[in-house]
């Protein structure tokens, strides 16, 4: 019988395949994927799938079904088992694997998980994975082959590769870790011996139903339980993870937030250290700060779409040694291998911490501030949020404004600047603004919402407390 199966197309995303277990997202799907995925890779000529999974309950389940899909396509599946989505990308390296799938929620609530994909190496999103799902609908697979398995335990060899980059410094540190009960708990557990100094971790527990709190760090509210850890054991950093740990927080000795610019701000000015007037890549949600600062320390900012397959695909066009997002997202190709892992940064910022004579804190209140709005997502009909965009840049070029096109509208002014992007991955309009000062910032919330009410849309509530940054 000729296999062929239908997705929920809610599921199909920009960067994954992702849904809700038992609604949108089943064991059939996960066959489905391995099956279908399993097959476009041998036809690439490829022959060995990696796996691996995060702490989600219905991980292992789907991982069983998705292995029985890649070895139906004629495939030699690896899997690495339980940990972050970094392991897996690490894995898909060093063991040379033609192709990688990752079963991972991600930071999403726990009844969500997902898929996501790399194909000889590279990012496999977008238009591949609507591809993807044609290909499972339409079936004309051909017959089962019979693949094998194997599981490889790679745990040792990423610790290891993880502390080779640790350079160390005169300051022994005092370090707390959130790990949010996600993916990375046993790597953390097992890396932090093989550091110097203190270091206490809470939600070290891998647990797929997140007790604690949601395990994302770009929402202030999750970092609450890090934020008084460090100040109560007087910590000279906290660092926090999402849910498979391919993402980073960062707080510093007073217990204040350093967002994804702030943080690529100190990475950056290490990396040009050792890459002079090299390109460092940030999206376009990033303070114009980020941009400033990495112009002042002789590196070439450029301002790219948000993504962290697209900024992956940037990196390696460009040959930049480092790139980042708002998100959390930090992409190392230094001496790393490119790809977003959260452990990893977590080892260079204790790595640059340990190295200043001042704390961390010292370097954050040196930093230029600015005060801005958080990202602000309101609905808006997928087949309408595109439209918008258009008809918002039509405008801005008939007023001859100072206009970035690159992901949606950027709109530079004396004041500041605002943005308003599509979302690749959900119906919602995405904006964000950033003022020189609280009149300024007015000016520019002003300036967003006028534009959305020539497109018909009720302006987002811009109420909430302004950050700071």
């Amino acid at each position: 019988m000729t296999f062929s199966h239908n997705f929920d197309e809610t599921s199909l995303r920009e960067y994954d395949i992702r849904g809700i277990i038992g609604k949108t997202l089943t064991e059939k799907d996960a066959y489905a994927v391995g099956r279908v995925f399993g097959y476009i890779v041998a036809k690439e000529g490829g022959k060995t799938l990696v796996i691996g999974y995060d702490g989600r309950t219905s991980s292992p389940q789907l991982e069983e079904h998705l292995i029985k899909g890649a070895m139906d396509a004629g495939l030699h599946v690896i899997s690495v088992g339980c940990g972050p989505t970094p392991m897996l990308y690490f894995a898909s390296v060093t063991l040379k694997a033609d192709g990688a799938v990752m079963i991972t929620g991600s930071h999403n609530p726990a009844d969500y998980n997902g898929f996501k994909m790399m194909l000889k190496g590279k990012p496999f999103f977008g238009s591949q994975i609507q591809e993807l799902g044609k290909l499972s609908a339409a079936g004309g697979l051909g017959e089962n082959k019979k693949g094998s398995s194997e599981n490889v335990d790679i745990k040792k060899e990423y610790i290891a590769r993880l502390l080779k980059d640790w350079t160390g410094g005169s300051k022994t540190l005092k370090v707390v870790w959130d790990n949010g009960n996600g993916a990375a708990g046993d790597i953390l557990s097992q890396l932090v011996k093989g550091l110097p100094g203190e270091h206490i971790l809470l939600n070290a527990k891998i647990d797929g139903t997140f007790p604690a709190h949601h395990p994302d760090p770009t929402v202030a509210k999750n970092l609450e339980q890090l934020i008084t850890e460090v100040k109560k054991q007087k910590a000279d950093i906290g660092i926090a993870f999402d849910g498979d740990a391919d993402r980073i927080g960062v707080v510093d000795d007073q217990g204040s937030i350093l967002w994804g610019d702030q943080l690529l701000v100190v990475y950056g000015r290490e990396v040009l250290k050792t890459h002079p007037a090299a390109t460092i890549i940030a999206d376009v949600k990033a303070s114009q700060v980020l941009f400033d600062e990495i112009k002042k320390a002789g590196g070439n900012p450029l301002m790219w779409k948000t993504g962290h397959s697209l900024i992956k695909a940037k990196m390696a066009e460009t040959k930049s040694p480092l790139a980042g997002e708002m998100s959390g997202h930090v992409f190392f190709a230094d001496k790393w291998y490119g790809f977003d892992d959260g452990l990893y940064a977590a080892i260079r910022i204790l790595d640059i911490v340990a190295r200043l004579d001042k704390p961390l804190s010292a370097v954050l209140a040196e930093m230029p501030k600015t005060i801005s709005t958080p990202e602000l997502r309101f609905e808006c009909e997928d087949t309408r949020k595109f439209e918008v965009i258009k008809e918002v840049a039509e405008r801005l070029r008939q007023e001859k404004a100072d206009v970035s096109e690159i992901d949606g509208v950027r709109v530079n002014t004396p004041d500041g600047w605002w943005l308003l992007r599509a979302s690749n991955t959900q119906a919602v309009l995405v904006a964000r603004a950033e003022g020189k000062s609280q009149e300024g910032l007015e000016k520019l919330k002003q300036a967003l919402v006028s534009q959305l009410e020539k497109s018909g849309l009720k302006a987002p509530d811009f109420s909430g407390e302004h950050a700071p940054h």
